[in-house]
């Protein structure tokens, strides 16, 4: 995609505004779009500086250039705050094993899933795994994906995870689409430790995540500390070796966020309560009583249909659940090699309009405000307001239904990124 620099413009003529103000949604809230007709946005220097009505703004600010929607809707960018976008190579042969009737568990314990895309990664240069990358994130951003959170993971030893770190916070830098990063040094227990989980989890907590906050603060003493992430799951991390791991990052003043239930119920819905966690993600096995006591947190409830989808399943989040218990629900991609390939925001939308049972607006709402809080990020995107980041789309439709209504193809028509505008078809 071509960049076109606009510095200061307004873009008016959209068919519905859809601005999402008013912060995340809860319950019966979600949804709440804040549709606005015949209105336009101001955009000075990267950042939304006013919301109304094109004649007024056209007085107030004479000197800017005009982006004509041409009748189209106009939305906030998608934020995807759940992905594993950074790895080599791919498991394309694990797909035919699962069809074959595998499961992922299976394959996993016989030494594929995460472990085989954890020597590919191992073995790959920082050169090669940001080109690899690069690909996949133009993907998303093409796709309306304006900031997507990305975790290491693939790694296992602080050496590679830190490789992957690095590879985040370069793409980030060379944009467009802002990355932001989680340590995941307990996505899995690497195969040198195979039977040693507890010393496993001891070296997470005693050296990795010790040395990741030194290195962070001699490179970004400015920047926030990344967010730390588990995967509590039988077979990989217990609730206890979970639970030890996000205590020492909380101590230290990492963000949590947790994958939780998604092939059984451990309790981790409950620890990211307690802990006070950004999100809680998957939540496919949540219990009734967990679900309660996550609703009534401020952590974010992450629904990844892409990734049920992608493992021929058929139970996915109980969305309907958490929404009437009034939880923030968000939505996102779980991009990775080995359940969900899949860079699409405007896909998720539409699993989730038929799996979660969620309407068009609702899943907007998820993969925008809500999805921004899922990143602690509420204040700054996910919504068209005055002071916010001008990320926004421009849609190929004139009416916002048509996301989740269709999909398999491409509804975006114009990406605009922090002021900057960058035509996709």
């Amino acid at each position: 995609m071509n960049k076109k620099t606009r510095n200061n413009f307004i873009l008016h003529n959209a068919s519905q505004l859809l601005t999402l103000a008013g912060g995340p949604q809860r319950g019966s809230r979600l949804g709440e779009l804040g549709i606005l007709e015949n209105s336009a946005v101001a955009v000075r220097d990267g950042v939304i500086i006013a919301v109304g009505e094109f004649g007024d703004l056209q007085r107030d600010f004479p000197s800017f250039s005009q982006l004509d929607a041409e009748g189209r809707v106009v939305m906030p960018g998608f934020v995807d705050p759940h992905t594993h976008l950074v790895w080599a190579e791919d498991r394309a042969g694990e797909f035919d094993l699962r069809l074959q009737g595998k499961s992922y568990m299976e394959i996993l314990n016989a030494g594929g899933g995460i472990i085989s895309t954890v020597r590919a990664t191992r073995e790959a240069s920082l050169k090669d795994l940001i080109k690899q990358t690069r690909k996949r994130a133009h993907q998303a951003f093409s796709h309306g994906t304006t900031t997507m959170e990305v975790k290491t993971g693939y790694g296992l030893t602080f050496e590679s995870e830190l490789k992957q770190l690095q590879a985040i916070l370069e793409l980030n830098e060379e944009g467009p689409i802002e990355l932001l990063p989680t340590f995941m040094g307990a996505h899995a227990v690497p195969p040198e430790y195979k039977g040693r989980t507890d010393a496993y989890v001891s070296l997470v907590c005693d050296e990795m995540i010790p040395a990741l906050y030194q290195w962070w603060q001699d490179h970004y003493p400015q920047r926030a500390l990344p967010f730390v992430d588990v995967f509590c799951e039988k077979g990989v991390f217990d609730l206890d070796q979970s639970r030890r791991i996000l205590q020492t990052a909380k101590n230290s003043g990492f963000p949590l966020k947790i994958h939780v239930d998604e092939f059984e119920s451990l309790g981790g819905a409950r620890l990211a309560a307690e802990l006070g966690a950004v999100s809680a993600d998957h939540l496919v096995k949540t219990l009734p009583e967990d679900i309660e006591v996550l609703s009534k947190s401020n952590t974010v409830a992450v629904s990844l249909p892409g990734t049920p989808f992608g493992l021929n399943e058929d139970e996915y989040t109980p969305a309907k659940a958490l929404i009437e218990k009034d939880a923030i629900l968000a939505l996102a991609t779980d991009v990775n090699p080995g359940t969900s390939w899949c860079e699409s925001m405007q896909f998720i939308l539409a699993l989730a309009c038929r799996k979660l049972n969620l309407t068009p607006a609702q899943a907007i709402a998820a993969g925008t405000i809500n999805a921004a809080a899922a990143l602690g990020q509420q204040h700054r995107i996910g919504s068209i307001e005055i002071g916010k980041q001008a990320d926004l789309l421009i849609l190929d439709v004139d009416d916002y239904r048509h996301l989740g209504y269709r999909f398999g193809i491409n509804l975006v028509s114009t990406v605009i990124k922090q002021g900057s505008v960058y035509p996709v078809k």
